[in-house]
């Protein structure tokens, strides 16, 4: 099995120094082409071993790294093998190209550690870490960044990103059916070239009273066996045009559309997270607020007074913490927009390859029937 290259350092219970420096530059903007991006690594994942046990089926995978320069091998338990390795594929390609998870010290423990407690040791790695707002200098100043109407951009930007999320979704469909489509015809061509073949290789005698002394099925024969050849390789560039464009394309689609989905989820966990725990305080606090009149009306106890102010000054703290937090969520949805709109120029890649794809695979055809 090929040697892995174990990390130089080992994890430290200390937040990751890419969670904790402030973006270079203007933190509203992302200054990094799709190429810069993609150049950072390329991870590939390939199926190796597969296990099976009384209960579970155990499978292992190969996963290389370009910049790391590294092979580990990680098991798993599950019985969508070819899925899981393209979702775990495409899931690592995105962590390894985003600015700041492409240094954290989980994903080169992933990418690197050879260890048999590489369980343990990610489990240790992620410990260490808290919540984004709290480890990361610019959430507290995220709303000095922001523009005035981020409210409004956030509406639009949210609503053009889930359009292009439904397009998209529905050309990978179109775009499995495709595939499934060449590769249904590959099989189909083999199986049209195999029985022309064993037609033609019949070998069953044929009385001359039934020939009249013709030397037509002799010819037929022949004429068959040879067109069993150009059956298979029509079904040999069938099949290699619809493995092509399942890489190309599909994929491709599949990993930008995990992206967009990245998005989708950032987006529930902001509205349904940190607006509605805002909106929660919020509440609670004008329920002391009323207490307070009330209280103040019916001459309580001083003492019932103080303790209900000193809960009023604790909820109004974190009301300021909340606002912060709402706008730090506001702040990463801002650069995840961005970061959207620099991958799009991946779909135009994309869609090219297929069209050339299309193209390549009827010229093929063409050849194989013109020989």
């Amino acid at each position: 099995m090929p040697q892995a290259v174990k990390p130089q350092a080992i994890v430290q219970c200390t937040p990751a120094p890419s969670r904790m420096q402030m973006p270079q530059g203007n933190p509203l903007l992302l200054s990094h082409s799709l190429q810069e991006l993609l150049a950072r690594d390329t991870v590939q994942v390939e199926l190796i071993l597969e296990k099976k046990g009384l209960f579970l089926k155990h499978v292992v995978y190969e996963v290389s790294s370009q910049g790391f320069k590294s092979s580990v091998y990680r098991w798993y338990n599950d019985y969508e093998l070819e899925a899981r390795g393209r979702a775990l594929k495409r899931f690592v390609n995105l962590v390894a190209w985003h600015l700041l998870f492409s240094e954290d010290v989980v994903l080169k423990l992933f990418l690197s550690f050879s260890g048999s407690d590489v369980r343990n040791k990610l489990k240790e790695s992620a410990q260490c870490f808290g919540d984004e707002f709290i480890n990361c200098k610019l959430a507290t100043r995220a709303k000095d960044f922001l523009p005035a109407d981020i409210q409004a951009r956030f509406a639009i930007s949210r609503e053009l990103i889930w359009n292009i999320y439904n397009s998209f979704h529905k050309l990978r469909d179109r775009a499995e059916r495709i595939v499934s489509r060449a590769i249904d015809k590959a099989a189909d061509l083999l199986i049209f070239g195999k029985e022309l073949s064993a037609t033609g290789s019949d070998t069953t005698p044929l009385p001359s009273w039934a020939t009249m002394n013709s030397s037509t099925w002799g010819s037929l024969k022949q004429a068959l066996k040879g067109l069993s050849v150009e059956f298979a390789l029509l079904a040999d560039k069938a099949a290699q045009q619809g493995k092509q464009e399942e890489n190309d394309m599909v994929e491709k689609l599949n990993l930008f559309l995990d992206l967009l989905q990245s998005y989708k989820d950032l987006c529930e966990w902001h509205e349904k997270g940190v607006l509605h725990k805002h909106q929660r305080v919020l509440h609670k606090y004008s329920l002391m607020k009323r207490q307070m009149m009330s209280a103040a009306v019916q001459n309580c106890e001083p003492e019932s007074v103080e303790q209900l102010e000193s809960h009023i000054v604790e909820q109004e703290n974190v009301i300021q913490t909340m606002e912060l937090q709402n706008y730090f969520s506001l702040y990463c949805l801002h650069q995840k927009t961005q970061l959207i709109h620099v991958y799009l120029p991946l779909t135009s890649h994309i869609l090219r390859a297929f069209v050339n794809s299309q193209i390549q695979g009827h010229k093929e055809m063409s050849r194989c029937g013109t020989t």
